[in-house]
């Protein structure tokens, strides 16, 4: 009688989850055209709880889309704009003075704007290393600490970062603890002629759906974390994945192309990310258990900022993209007999 109920429970509670996906999907989609895959992915990184990094030249809607992602979910939303002279204390608050009960003065720690459950870190390769280092501790203790006082976030906390190309003049490079702190790197690129007309015809017509609100969201996420509890992850899965991690190092690998062109290899929060992220993609799915798909498909958005390159691989041509689809194709043909 109590495995019937814990089941009942898990398919009513997948069952949440999956219509509250397909409200986003309508709301957040209509407003952001061409870009479902990111928009996806957006939605699995909100289930994990993981931050986001899009990246992508000027223009092509990545602030508009972390903006209508964070206006469907209901929750407290700030946006920082990362520039050159923007200082972390800008980020974080400070401490000010003033008259405290009983008439003495004293100093409050006053909140910066990062003290919200969604974040949106605009260009935030605009800024120095300096400032940018601000959001390390946030990004994965989920705290603050300011002259040894420690500031809780609220909760749930995301932070979405929006970077231009590197080479664009007025960027800085991401400190690699920093960049190894966001769950997944999603990649905005230029519409083709079709998708661009259709971002035209949905600015004159306007979004279509609804807010989802607090409530709901709070109640989707629940649903979620009590699901996420019983997707059943067998344990050839969990070694795939970690044999994917392990493959992206050179002293770990037998695939050429990552012995002559990494650098680095990814991290274990890359393994421990992926596991997440499958697990999510069969909650929504509606599926009790998590999959091989599920790992291979996300696999590259929770690796391509993870793994660095040689110079070798510059002069070669070779891109990250190319290195990972090598270490997919080596595991999968070991794992599922298939290149």
């Amino acid at each position: 009688m109590a495995q019937i109920d814990a089941a009942s429970i898990l398919a009513d509670d997948l069952a949440l989850v999956s219509s509250f996906a397909q409200s986003y999907r309508g709301y957040v989609g209509s407003r952001v055209v061409g870009c479902s895959e990111v928009v996806e992915k957006l939605f699995l990184a909100f289930l994990c709880e993981g931050n986001v990094l899009l990246e992508g030249a000027p223009g092509l809607g990545k602030t508009s889309l972390a903006k209508a992602w964070a206006e469907f979910f209901g929750l407290e939303f700030r946006r920082i704009q990362f520039t050159p002279d923007l200082m972390p204390l800008d980020v974080i608050g400070s401490n000010l003075i003033q008259t405290l009960d009983g008439g003495e003065r004293g100093y409050r720690f006053f909140k910066g704007p990062i003290f919200a459950n969604m974040v949106l870190g605009d260009e935030i390769n605009r800024a120095t290393p300096k400032t940018q280092s601000a959001f390390l501790e946030a990004m994965e203790e989920k705290r603050i600490t300011f002259l040894g006082d420690v500031h809780e976030l609220p909760s749930p906390f995301f932070v979405i970062a929006t970077q231009n190309p590197i080479e664009l003049e007025g960027t800085y490079p991401l400190p690699e603890a920093q960049v190894d702190r966001f769950l997944m790197r999603l990649f905005f690129l230029m519409p083709d002629f079709a998708t661009l007309r259709s971002i035209v015809d949905a600015t004159e017509r306007g979004g279509i759906g609804k807010i989802a609100g607090r409530e709901a969201t709070e109640s989707a996420l629940g649903a979620y974390r009590r699901a996420a509890k019983e997707i059943l992850v067998p344990e050839e899965l969990k070694n795939f994945i970690v044999r994917l991690v392990a493959q992206t190092h050179p002293e770990h690998t037998d695939v050429a192309a990552v012995k002559k062109y990494v650098r680095f290899g990814a991290s274990p929060r890359c393994a421990l990310g992926l596991l997440k992220a499958a697990r999510a993609r069969a909650v929504v799915a509606g599926r009790p258990h998590a999959s091989f798909d599920d790992a291979e498909v996300l696999f590259k958005d929770l690796a391509n900022h993870r793994v660095i390159l040689n110079f070798e691989a510059e002069t070669d041509g070779m891109g990250v993209s190319d290195v990972l689809e090598a270490v997919l194709s080596a595991v999968r043909k070991e794992y599922r007999g298939v290149a």
